[in-house]
């Protein structure tokens, strides 16, 4: 079966596989109608268990928004944090058996809200000054709910590889991770699966061999944490690998654990020889799997199945989503035949935690370092003169993302060599969230992290004039083209060609149009520099985030460029600081309006 990529909602809509019902312990099949003077056949023996799947918790522990300081809300109505799914998972325990269900989560855990960089930078958990670090809330979490065992996602190197050896110790289940091998000896830099038993009382126990697979973009995306300590191989190679080992061991059952998408793409287009969302491609090239839980893309796929072209057998997917919005639920039924355990159902739903309480135990575990970190984004570190909002930063020239341009290129000026100094400087960033919000009067913590909310640090790389208008056509794909004479909406005009808005750079230190009228690769207008046409050889400093730099969301050119500067310092704490050393945050400072959306030559607003 060879599949195409697909439109994220097209998962959502796949019906559930189809297969025998969950059948109750202990229960034995009925016995055929025999011939007279037959012996009757033995009934084979049948039993249940199921596999819960989280994914991209990113470090949500509780219902909580550190950014808005309030208990989080979205229009759908939803939930995050591990505290609710925990409930959820007692309550499949309990319906089904303590020792009928295993958990497992498909990676992104140490990275993504202001509770993941407290125990990250503020008080590490590699500890300070010789002193020893604290706990990881998410390993205090996941050991109390009694996870069997994680994939490694991308997010995970964010903080570099000593914290995620620290927080690995911390865990009492493993970080699997087939892909992720030493970048000298090419053996596995974690362990690559591990095998679980289901006890079945008078029977053999079913063997569940899980293989963990992480995401090759590691590679692009955390350069500097990884380049000459490790390597990420594709995930097909490496199940190729493992798979037929998990079945050599007698498993009877092999379930994977993929932090990677289901729709054979890859964000950034060729730097890279192996695939980033390669689940689908895992299921259908890689005999003898049964099912794979999904993460990374953050997208809820409560069913899907993929043919096998070699063997012709469904291996069945889910992905729940993230941040703890949903559960992944795979529930698989199984016959014993000649001592031989064989899967002869399996299902998959995804279930929502919104309507059931967080967990006491969990809330009893972690409120302390909760309510520190609560105190912590509540910090005031400056005043604002005016109100700086982000909602329509996907198609303005905001000064709210001004203020992210004028700290990349002080930070980045600072840097310069002398040579380097001469070359004219400019900045390129994404609008994060649409929600941001910086209030006139008193500045906090996390109402800069609320427009910052990635960990992203900070380079300077050179590119010409040509490779500049190439990088703004590319970010000018996020348009829909919407023809001269026609209404532009803002609800229909972004998002285009699925380029999320973190992918979407706008350019500081150019002018420059944006003519949504015309097609992709012809859109960008009037580039100059200080009054002056930008040539095609004028050589430029593009203050630009880690991410992007090394080739995150696909950008020509910008991950080969020569680098001027590098700084490990997060663009967020950059951020905090500037406020926190001038006092004030004054758009006079900083707003200038260098671009624009143009229908046809003629301003769109």
């Amino acid at each position: 079966m060879s599949l195409s990529p697909m439109n994220r909602r097209d998962f959502v809509k796949k019906s559930a596989v189809t297969g025998a019902a969950v059948a109750a312990a202990g229960t034995v099949a009925a016995a055929p109608a025999q011939a007279a003077g037959q012996q009757p056949e033995k009934t084979p023996r049948t039993w249940s268990f199921s596999i819960l799947g989280t994914t991209d918790l990113h470090s949500h522990v509780f219902d909580w928004d550190y950014y808005k300081d309030a208990a989080y809300t979205d229009k759908a109505g939803n939930s995050v944090g591990v505290a609710r799914v925990a409930t959820l998972i007692k309550q499949q325990r309990e319906a089904k058996g303590e020792h009928r269900v295993l958990l497992v989560d498909a990676g992104d855990i140490i990275q993504g809200t202001s509770l993941a960089y407290y125990f990250a930078r503020v008080d590490p958990i590699t500890g300070t000054d010789g002193k020893r670090g604290p706990r990881h809330p998410m390993a205090v979490a996941m050991n109390a709910m009694r996870y069997d065992a994680a994939a490694l996602g991308n997010h995970e190197f964010n903080y570099g590889i000593d914290t995620l050896r620290k927080f690995e110790s911390q865990c009492h289940f493993p970080l699997l991770g087939a892909n992720a091998l030493d970048a000298k000896t090419l053996r596995p830099a974690f362990q690559p699966y591990t095998v679980k038993r289901i006890c079945v009382p008078g029977a053999p126990d079913i063997k569940v061999g899980i293989l963990g697979l992480t995401n090759p973009g590691i590679a692009l995306w955390d350069k500097d944490n990884v380049s000459g300590k490790m390597v990420f191989p594709g995930l097909v190679e490496q199940a190729k690998k493992y798979v037929p080992r998990l079945r050599a061991l007698g498993c009877d059952v092999v379930f994977l654990t993929d932090h990677s998408g289901l729709d054979g793409s890859s964000s950034y287009g060729d730097e890279l020889p192996y695939v980033e969302n390669a689940s689908n491609l895992v299921a259908q090239q890689v005999p003898g799997i049964d099912a794979i839980l999904v993460g990374h893309t953050h997208v809820e796929v409560p069913s899907y199945t993929v043919k096998n072209e070699e063997t012709g057998e469904d291996v069945l997917l889910s992905e729940p989503y993230c941040w703890g919005y949903r559960l992944s639920v795979f529930d698989f039924e199984l016959e014993l035949h000649h001592g031989q355990w064989k899967v002869t159902g399996k299902t998959a739903q995804t279930l929502n935690p919104n309507t059931v309480d967080e967990d006491p135990e969990i809330k009893k575990l972690l409120e302390a370092d909760h309510e520190l970190v609560v105190k912590y984004v509540n910090t005031a570190v400056g005043t604002c003169t005016a109100d700086l909002s982000a909602a329509e930063s996907c198609w303005k020239d905001v000064p709210i993302m001004d203020f992210i341009h004028k700290v990349q290129m002080d930070s980045v000026k600072a840097g310069l060599s002398t040579a380097d100094a001469a070359l004219p400087l400019i900045s390129v960033a994404a609008p994060f969230s649409r929600t941001a919000d910086i209030p006139q009067g008193s500045v906090t913590i996390k109402d800069i992290a609320g427009l910052y909310i990635y960990d992203n640090t900070l380079y300077g790389k050179k590119l010409t004039g040509a490779q500049l208008k190439e990088y703004l056509e590319y970010g000018a794909k996020y348009y829909y083209q919407v023809p001269a004479g026609t209404k532009v909406d803002t609800a229909t005009l972004t998002n285009a060609n699925k380029f999320w808005d973190y992918m979407y750079d706008t350019a500081a230190g150019v002018d420059y149009e944006i003519d949504i009228a015309q097609a992709e690769g012809s859109r960008i207008k009037n580039l100059s520099y200080n009054g002056a046409p930008v040539a095609d050889d004028q050589v430029f400093v593009v203050a630009v985030n880690n991410y992007r730099a090394n080739g995150g969301s696909g950008y020509p050119h910008i991950a080969s460029a020569p680098i001027a500067y590098s700084s490990t310092n997060e663009i967020r704490q950059l951020m905090i600081d500037y406020v926190t050393a001038k006092k004030t945050l004054d758009p006079a400072d900083f707003a200038v309006t260098n671009w624009k959306l143009t229908q046809a030559g003629t301003p769109v607003f």
